[in-house]
């Protein structure tokens, strides 16, 4: 009996070391995985990818936003929002290819790419855009940046309730195509709550 004790009570610092690992592997691997978010008044969520910084909103009308960390010789970040605004689909697609410029001169919205997907019983429309952007950091009503060579992935979520939710993903180039993927996974883990 006394062996057995003995045995038990070296065997319970081995125990909580085990527990603690595991723990920690579970938590490292759920980091690795993504970071989940809710959007649509919480009835529909995200994972975003595990490298992006979440940061407070520069706007008060972005409901989410992460930072994507620049590749390589680019000067920027990537910026992610999340939001709902009115306007109508393509209005606001209009306004986003009008956020562009082509160095050669030639119509943005030719170069347009759009795609219309089904995630998760919802309507999902994916435009990609590229060329010279005129970015708004401080929101739609403060000064514009051009940006030249910049890229956007931004994304529309037909909602019943909810409405249109808008996905805006854009940066430099080599930045945006280094997570085009990690974009259009992210887009993939749509839930509905």
């Amino acid at each position: 009996m006394i062996r057995i004790r003995v045995l038990r009570r070296q065997s319970i610092p081995a125990i909580m070391a085990c527990t603690f690992f595991a723990l920690g592997f579970a938590a490292s691997n759920a980091e690795e995985k993504g970071q989940a978010f809710e959007f649509a008044d919480g009835k529909l969520k995200m994972t975003a990818p595990a490298n992006w910084v979440r940061k407070n909103p520069t706007v008060r009308i972005v409901e989410h936003e992460f930072s994507i960390p620049k590749t390589g010789d680019d000067e920027n970040d990537g910026r992610f929002t999340v939001m709902g605004a009115g306007g109508s689909i393509d209005a606001n697609i209009d306004r986003w290819i009008g956020q562009f410029t082509q160095a050669d001169g030639s119509s943005t919205k030719d170069k347009t790419k759009k795609d219309v997907r089904k995630i998760k019983e919802h309507t999902v429309h994916v435009v990609d855009i590229s060329g010279n952007y005129k970015d708004s950091p401080r929101g739609p009503m403060g000064p514009t940046v051009t940006r030249e060579g910049y890229r956007m992935l931004s994304a529309i979520v037909v909602t019943e309730k909810s409405g249109l939710v808008f996905l805006k993903f854009y940066g430099p180039k080599a930045t945006v195509e280094a997570n085009e993927k990690a974009f259009n996974d992210m887009l993939q883990s749509l839930q509905v709550n």
